[in-house]
């Protein structure tokens, strides 16, 4: 990925609560020439390593069950928030629209779960995203009919060996042109675009 400097995040912290809050990510594989991405909910495990370790599962029919077993590197992509920025929004107008987000890139190589392995992982995916509700539903591998299911999935880890940040949020801009953006973000109705403006806010005590 294309990291001008004043852009790069090199935080472990930033980067996996960010992968940790937007979890539902772009797994990218290749073999043989062949390109393949999924997409599917992943869990950090923060602690595996320098940077983390990534468990996800996919169907045994997905094509990207075998590039998991074939031992290339793999890449997953978690896209954060994102805004079009207009120049009309700058203390300095004589400039082009541009574009400001959040993104992070983890590299390294699967390796596929076992099945006791797998169940902890479902379990955790489940309780994590059922929390919220008031009666959550409960993952229970001994019933039959789930069983039936888990031999149609495989669940792999990919140990991170090189993680990339790149939260382009106008630090190239002066004070008062990044004013002039988050004041006008933070008017959106939409709450994802609104996040980009807390990013710029928290980005600005290091850069303004």
């Amino acid at each position: 990925m294309y990291i001008p400097e004043q852009f790069r995040e090199e935080d472990v912290g930033v980067l996996q609560d960010h992968m940790q809050r937007f979890n539902f990510a772009t797994l990218v594989t290749q073999e043989n020439g062949s390109m393949i991405a999924s997409h599917l909910p992943f869990v950090l495990e923060r602690n595996a390593g320098p940077y983390g370790a990534l468990r996800a599962h996919l169907a045994k029919k997905n094509p990207q069950y075998e590039h998991l077993q074939s031992g290339s590197e793999a890449l997953v992509i978690f896209q954060g928030p994102h805004a079009y920025i207009s120049p009309t929004w700058y203390a300095n107008q004589r400039n082009v629209p541009t574009w400001n987000y959040a993104v992070v890139h983890a590299y390294g190589t699967p390796r596929l779960l076992g099945d006791a392995e797998l169940i902890e992982l479902l379990a955790k995916l489940v309780q994590e995203h059922e929390r919220p509700a008031p009666q959550g539903w409960e993952f229970d591998p001994e019933q039959p009919w789930i069983g039936h299911m888990l031999r149609a999935i495989a669940g792999f880890e990919i140990p991170i060996t090189n993680l990339q940040g790149k939260f382009k949020l106008n630090q190239n801009r002066t004070p008062e042109d990044r004013r002039g953006v988050i004041e006008t973000l933070l008017l959106s109705e939409d709450s994802l675009t609104r996040e980009v403006a807390k990013l710029m806010r928290v980005s600005g005590v290091h850069n303004d």
